[in-house]
């Protein structure tokens, strides 16, 4: 049975909606992801400047003083249950 004319306007019409229903969504999904990289890595330099200045003994890294903290921290929680 052969489609009529009105159903293939109709199917055509879906198709561009969906198109661009996926462009702006794919538009706005990405711009998230930038704008979380950027929140994420500017933290992320703010704690190790942090712990670089205030938190580190002498000739530890930034990541081991990180995970010193992270070790006694779970420890202290661990003594207080």
């Amino acid at each position: 049975m052969a489609k009529s004319k009105l159903v293939k306007a109709n199917e055509k019409i879906a198709e561009s909606v969906v198109e661009g229903y996926k462009k702006i969504e794919n538009g706005i999904v990405g711009g998230y992801k930038k704008m979380e990289d950027g929140v994420v890595g500017g933290f992320t330099k703010i704690t190790d400047k942090f712990v670089d200045q205030f938190l580190t003994h002498d000739g530890e890294s930034v990541e081991d003083a990180k995970k010193r903290l992270a070790r006694e921290q779970a420890e202290r929680e661990g003594k207080e249950s």
